[in-house]
Order: structure tokens, then C-alpha cells, then sequence
């Protein structure tokens, strides 16, 4: 029997490696040329941004620790077409740089070999960089640059690189498992007619012969892909909102045309601050301030530089994902790109496999600000309305090591995951304390599912492992058998992994009653029995 299950387990290891290649493996690993050396902080100056050709050049100084003395080679992403033209490196207290060796080992990974360094060291590499970045289509879902013009014919550009990453138009050691400590100073330089806006707070604003130039510092850790620039003809206000750790600078960039509407759907933001510190704790980047900016693609969650394109209506562009109207009462882009502050951009998934750290909490505050403003009900409703999203193809949590996400499901069934778990758990003011408590704990840190599932069981003192297993590493849902005989009933788990014990509640003649099913038939006399519906399950193979 051994020797079958390590063929059989040799052979599916082997189909399951077939689908990646080296490239994928380089991208999505901590190989040992990243694994030396600890990002401490990026400065990044974009220093040509030509739209008509579509290309850029920049500049990259990364500064790091070293923390093994077993290498001298960093591996440093950029994906084509762009290339790295020259790098250079500088050692800590010394004025002048050198020339370093550099590289192309693959199609979008460089190799950079410095001298000799120490355990405890701080060292800097330079990297010049340029030509075409990759052009994002169908932002923000394929990644990469858009080029494209206001009405008035002017210039109006933006990244968008999640999924694909930040090497898509930076070099960066482009891995979530290391983010810099120290945070990132971006510097952009537009014609002058143009304003480039990036994360942070603004620290300087020039203008040099005929460019613009804007500098904005991150002093927070910050992820590679929450990095970005905007470029336009912007005009912008600011303002400060009153929240639990003071005073938190607010920062909106719109172009001249949608002034008006902008200044009236961005109030959006102070509700979204509101009840996101209610359940949350308070918003992690205070020093960072929270900016909201207008960009040509339908926005993405860049930290404490919100990206907004929801045209200033309420809805997911105008319509409700969750078919119950609840989601017509709030702009869905603010509301669930804002939310990743706390859930993706504080609390980062070490590999992207695990996204669904991400996407299902940030999914859930949705429910959780309809339920803040409309009341419990409207909470439940949205989180059961949005289950009509769910594809259930494969398993939500994606292949580590080679940058593979899981299942789209990660968003929905991910989020009614959690809404299941919260009525097992049964306790509302722990529910609540547990949201601001899980921010504390993993404030600013790097995740990985393990973690996160082991803080949940031994908050709430229940092994949820059985959940997490049946609805994160499968793409079955449960399904209650229910048979009726006579005045009795049998109730038993079907489509689970084995030991799956999940209670549920349920009414029996009217009053409330918690039964813990099993894979075995169990009896109830009642005359009628109603499921509570918070549950994310089917019954007898039919969802309800």
C-alpha cells in the first residue's frame, strides 16, 4: 500500500508541476537569490512617461539588510518588453556608487551580483530601467498601463498590477512575502499641464523648465502592487477626518469635468471611515493619510491611494451584486477598495495563493457596512443575495510557490464562508471584538491561511478547521439530507470531507434548536423544521 500511494502521489505531483513552468516558479517562489536579502525601502522616480509611444524610464533605489552571508546574487523581477539598461551599487557610508554586473535569466527576472556582504549589512542597488510597459485591456483585471484621454483630449493615465504584479512596469523584488519596512518615496515627472499623484503623502510639488514633478512618501510597509501612479489634468481638495487615532488627512483628485459629481459621491468616504473603524479598528496607514483618486479603468484597492472609475454612482456601476437593493445604497467601489486598507494592504497574504485572506473579509465589509447603516437584516440579505456569484469550479486556495490564485470564489463563497462562521460562533459582541482584535494581531504583517485559520479556532475556542477545509480546499457545499417519515425527521452530511461536523441551526416547530449533523442518520420529531439561512450549505443537493 505505501509504495502505491507514493506512485500515485509522485504521479499527480508530477501533472501538477507540468502546468508551471520555471518562469512560474522564479515569479511565485522564495528562491535563494531573494531569500538573503530583506527589502528596507524603494525610491522610485519615473523620470520619462511618453504616451504616444507607450513607454516609460525610471529609476529604482532599493535599499536592503542583508540577512545570510550565503549569496551574493539578487534576483530583481521586470517583465517584458521593458529592460534594465544599467545598475549600479552603493554601500553603506560610501559617497560613490559602482558599476554592478547584471543579468537576464529568464523572461522576466534579472540577476544582480554585488560584492561580498555580511550578515547585518545595509546596502543599496541602483537600477535604470525603460521601454514599453505591458498595457492593461480590461483593467483592473489583466494588469499592466492604461493609456487614455480625458474629454478634453488630454493625457489621463494609471497602473493597475495586481494579479499580474508591480514588475509589470517597475523592477522590484516582486514577491507579497517582503514588503519594505521603511515604506517608498515615488517621484513622477509629467509635462507641465499634468499632475502625477502616487501613495502617500505629498512632499514635494515643482516645476522644473517644463515638467511637473510630484514626490509622495510612504513611510508604512507597503505591498508591491499597491503601488501606483495616476496621470492627469487633476484637481483635487483635501480635508481631514476625525477618527480614532486623530486627525487622518483625506486627499481627492478628480478631473475639472466631474468636480461637481465628485464632491458629492466622495462623502462616501467619511461613512465608509465610520463604519469600517467601528468593526475594523482604527484605518492602519494614519501617517500615510487616505487619498481617492479618479482613474480610466473601474478601480482598484492601492494603498492609502484608493483608484475609483465607478462613474460617481452608487452600485457596482450602477447595479446591485447582490440582487436585493442593498447594494444600490453605496458606492461599491469605495466601499470594497477602501476596505482592503485593513484586508490586503495591512494584513498581506504571504503567497498569492492565499488571496482569499484578501478578497473574502474585504467581500464581507460590504456586509458588514449595509449591516452597520440598514441593520442586521440587510447584512444577511446582501451576504445571501451575493451567493448568486458563486461558480463553485475549484478550490478557492490557489498552488503556492508559483503565483497561482485559487478560485474567483475566494470573493463570495469566501465571504459567506465567514457569515457561516459568525452564526456558528453565535456571539455578536465577540464577532465584533474579534474583527478589531484580528487587525491588532496581524497589524502591518504578512499572512499565510494557516495562520489565519489557527487565530480564528482558538479565538472563538471551536476547531474550525473542518469549515475551512470543506469550503476553501474544496468546491463541494455541504448538503443536508433531509427525510421526512412520519412525525420524525433524519438529518445526516452529504458531499463533505470526512469528519465535517458543522452545526447548524434550525427552527423546530417554531423555536430555535442547534443540531450537529454527521455523515451517520440522525432523528428529530417535529412537525416542520426551517433551516436558518445564514448557512452556506444546500439541502438535499438544492441551495435555498
Amino acid at each position: 500500500m505505501k509504495l502505491i500511494f507514493f506512485v500515485l502521489f509522485n504521479m499527480a505531483a508530477t501533472a501538477l508541476f507540468a502546468q508551471f513552468s520555471t518562469d512560474d516558479t522564479l515569479r511565485g517562489s522564495i528562491t535563494k537569490e531573494r531569500l538573503w536579502w530583506n527589502v528596507l525601502h524603494y525610491q522610485l522616480h519615473l523620470k520619462e512617461i511618453n504616451a504616444i509611444q507607450k513607454t516609460i524610464a525610471g529609476e529604482v533605489t532599493i535599499q536592503y539588510v542583508v540577512l545570510s552571508n550565503e549569496s551574493t546574487t539578487l534576483q530583481i523581477d521586470l517583465q517584458e518588453p521593458l529592460t534594465i539598461t544599467a545598475v549600479n551599487y552603493h554601500p553603506k557610508h560610501q559617497d560613490k556608487s559602482e558599476t554592478a554586473t547584471f543579468s537576464k535569466i529568464a523572461k522576466n527576472v534579472y540577476y544582480i551580483d554585488v560584492p561580498q556582504q555580511f550578515k547585518g549589512d545595509t546596502n543599496s542597488i541602483i537600477i535604470s530601467y525603460s521601454g514599453q510597459p505591458i498595457e492593461a485591456k480590461k483593467a483592473p483585471w489583466d494588469g499592466g498601463i492604461v493609456w487614455s484621454k480625458d474629454t478634453k483630449g488630454n493625457d489621463f493615465i494609471a497602473s493597475a498590477c495586481q494579479g499580474i504584479g508591480a514588475s509589470s512596469w517597475w523592477p522590484c523584488k516582486d514577491h507579497q512575502y517582503d514588503e519594505p519596512e521603511n515604506g517608498a518615496l515615488i517621484t513622477i515627472d509629467v509635462p507641465k499641464h499634468l499632475t502625477g499623484v502616487s501613495n502617500g503623502l505629498l512632499v514635494e510639488d515643482v516645476f522644473v523648465n517644463n515638467i511637473h514633478r510630484t514626490s509622495w512618501k510612504v513611510v508604512n510597509p507597503i505591498n508591491n502592487y499597491g503601488i501606483n501612479f495616476n496621470i492627469a489634468n487633476y484637481t483635487s481638495w483635501q480635508d481631514t477626518y476625525k477618527g480614532l487615532k486623530g486627525d487622518l488627512p483625506l486627499s481627492f483628485y478628480v478631473l475639472p469635468e466631474d468636480l461637481e459629481k465628485a464632491e458629492a459621491q466622495f462623502l462616501e468616504v467619511y461613512r465608509m471611515l465610520e463604519a469600517f473603524e467601528h468593526w475594523f479598528g482604527p484605518y492602519p496607514f494614519y501617517e500615510d493619510g487616505y487619498k481617492l483618486i479618479q482613474v480610466p479603468y473601474l478601480g482598484m484597492e492601492h494603498q492609502s491611494a484608493v483608484s475609483y472609475g465607478n462613474n460617481f454612482q452608487n452600485g457596482y456601476l450602477g447595479r446591485d451584486l447582490s440582487a436585493t437593493s442593498w447594494g444600490l445604497n453605496w458606492d461599491f467601489i469605495i466601499i470594497h477598495e477602501s476596505g482592503h486598507e485593513w484586508f490586503g494592504n495591512s494584513i498581506t497574504s504571504k503567497d498569492i495563493a492565499d488571496m482569499w485572506i484578501h478578497e473574502a473579509f474585504t467581500t464581507y465589509s460590504e456586509v458588514l457596512f449595509t449591516e452597520y447603516y440598514f441593520g442586521k437584516n440587510a447584512g444577511d440579505e446582501y451576504a445571501q443575495g451575493i451567493r448568486q456569484n458563486i461558480v463553485n469550479d475549484r478550490a478557492i486556495i490557489g498552488h503556492y510557490n508559483v503565483h497561482k490564485e485559487g478560485s474567483t470564489d475566494m470573493y463570495y463563497k469566501g465571504a459567506n464562508m465567514l457569515h457561516t462562521i459568525r452564526h456558528i460562533v453565535n456571539n455578536e459582541p465577540l464577532w465584533l471584538k474579534f474583527f478589531r482584535d484580528m487587525n491588532k494581531k496581524f497589524y502591518h504583517s504578512i499572512v499565510t491561511t494557516e495562520e489565519i485559520e489557527a487565530y480564528m479556532s482558538n479565538y472563538f475556542s471551536i476547531d474550525l478547521s473542518p469549515i475551512f477545509n470543506q469550503y476553501l480546499r474544496t468546491n463541494q457545499i455541504p448538503s443536508l439530507t433531509l427525510v421526512k417519515s412520519g412525525s420524525k425527521w433524519k438529518y445526516q452530511w452529504n458531499d463533505c470531507i470526512n469528519g465535517f461536523n458543522m452545526p447548524l441551526d434550525i427552527a423546530v416547530n417554531g423555536k430555535p434548536l442547534r443540531i450537529y449533523p454527521t455523515a451517520k442518520f440522525q432523528k428529530l420529531k417535529a412537525r416542520n423544521i426551517a433551516i436558518d439561512s445564514n448557512f452556506y450549505i444546500r439541502i438535499n443537493g438544492t441551495f435555498f
